[in-house]
């Protein structure tokens, strides 16, 4: 049997806790599912479980689908997000396992759990369900581009995979913990199960993703946030079209773009160099301007979870200079952040 999960406030029925699948990767870039649930929900994840040959972990305590059930776990959750959403053949050994032992799949890939006819035949055999959360609201209208109340902020990255949900979720727990009405807006598959809902960008048809982005952040009243999940980069080779949609659909007052330092060529697609900061800040502006005349950036966001503290914070203060801006390090908080957080509610 399998169930869509498409839109706000539905994530509450999945079944909880997670059992999070890593797959045979070796790449941790691609284990953001799992690393977000991890960061974000740790109260939901009992533990990770892996096929032969995968080299990443979350650092939660591995376990066998049965070990995992028998402790609680009520599902096991593709934790993988690789190119192209696929769910290799190499997988379909565990996924079957995993049912067997009475758990239900979540997974948010491209691929469908449902068309898989192995999986869909045993979950049959088994009672399990297959849940697809990459599955968008149906009747997306097409953008109109008209201005709404309320005020967004969106997070745009030199490329994918560097902090921009993190970002997000952090700005909009500093703007409740300052007494200010914020929503966090998810758009991807493991912000949607982190937040409890939201809309998967990517899955939505190119014309309508705009319409999708103003859906996601209605008008609101004058002094709501609605902080938004950005997706990949303006400058990406592959995905660069669901964030010009996000950028224009949620026509956001206030940008941070996130970056991680060292990286030099785009994830998946060495044959590119990332752009620079300053690129990235100008390109969301021109275009950002396009929806919302008065777009501002409020400053950058770095992952640095590759340094040492001190490092870090010598990195940090430094860009600031050189940029002109608040730049921080959300997952470091700190002074930083903080202004970082001034600076966005300006």
């Amino acid at each position: 049997m399998q169930t869509a999960v498409p839109l706000l406030r539905e994530i509450e029925r999945l079944p909880q806790p997670y059992l999070l699948f890593l797959g045979d990767i070796v790449e941790p870039a691609y284990a953001k599912t799992a690393f977000g649930l991890r960061d974000w929900a740790r109260e939901r994840c009992i533990g990770e479980f892996a096929c032969h040959g995968g080299t990443v972990s979350a650092g939660l305590a591995p376990m066998t689908p049965a070990q995992a059930r028998a402790a609680g776990a009520r599902s096991l959750v593709i934790g993988v997000a690789n190119p192209g959403g696929r769910i290799p053949d190499s997988w379909l050994p565990s996924l079957l396992q995993a049912l067997e032992a009475g758990l239900d799949l979540v997974g948010g890939m491209h691929a469908r759990l449902g068309g898989i006819a192995a999986l869909s035949g045993a979950a049959t055999r088994f009672g399990r369900r297959l849940i697809d959360l990459r599955e968008p609201p149906r009747d997306i209208p097409v953008a109109s581009g008209a201005k709404r109340s309320g005020k967004r902020l969106l997070t745009m990255g030199t490329d994918c995979a560097l902090g921009k949900k993190y970002t997000a979720l952090a700005l909009a727990r500093a703007f409740a913990a300052r007494g200010i009405d914020a929503d966090f807006r998810a758009t991807g598959q493991t912000g949607i199960l982190i937040a409890g809902g939201g809309i998967p960008m990517d899955a939505v048809v190119s014309d309508f993703a705009a319409g999708a982005a103003e859906m996601l952040s209605p008008d609101a009243a004058a002094d709501h946030w609605d902080v938004i999940e950005g997706q990949g980069s303006l400058f990406h080779p592959a995905y660069a079209g669901v964030s010009l949609a996000l950028l224009h659909g949620s026509q956001p007052d206030v940008v941070v773009v996130c970056h991680q330092p060292g990286r030099e060529r785009v994830l998946g697609h060495p044959g590119f160099a990332l752009p620079g900061i300053e690129e990235t800040i100008a390109l969301a502006l021109q275009l950002g301007s396009r929806t919302n005349p008065a777009i501002r950036c409020a400053g950058v966001s770095l992952n640095t979870s590759h340094l040492d503290e001190a490092d870090a914070l010598r990195l940090l203060a430094n860009e600031s200079e050189r940029l002109g801006c608040a730049v921080a390090d959300p997952m470091r908080g700190g002074a930083a952040f903080e202004q970082l957080v001034e600076d966005c509610l300006v």
